[in-house]
């Protein structure tokens, strides 16, 4: 059974920066397309940052130049780097396959707040 857990939420001000961990069990990990996904209060689940096995990355463009995704095989982790960060990306994060498989649970997710 595949277990994402997040970590490294919080809160930070406006122009600040974070860094988020997702460490993966019980999948092929250094294969599979990993992916950070984030939801915002009243809105949906949207993706923001991918990356594959050999780590080509892809991002939205609403975080285009401020994240960076990047992975570490060897530990099955999938890490968002997130900088001059905007009230806007306040949200829960999640990481998961991209895409999203049946029967594969979110995880709790962390939250990420920015606020003056």
């Amino acid at each position: 059974q595949v277990q994402l857990v997040e970590s490294g939420g919080g809160l930070v001000q406006p122009g600040g920066s974070l860094r988020l961990s997702c460490a993966a069990s019980g999948s092929t990990f250094r294969l599979d397309v990993m992916g950070w996904y984030r939801q915002a209060p009243g809105k949906q689940r949207e993706l923001v940052a991918r990356i594959g096995g050999g780590g080509i990355t892809r991002y939205s463009e609403s975080v285009k130049g401020r994240f960076t995704i990047s992975r570490d095989n060897a530990k099955n982790t999938v890490y968002l780097q997130m900088s001059d960060l905007k009230p806007e990306d306040t949200a829960v994060y999640y990481c998961n396959f991209y895409p999203v498989r049946p029967f594969v649970s979110w995880g709790q997710g962390t939250q990420v707040t920015v606020s003056s």
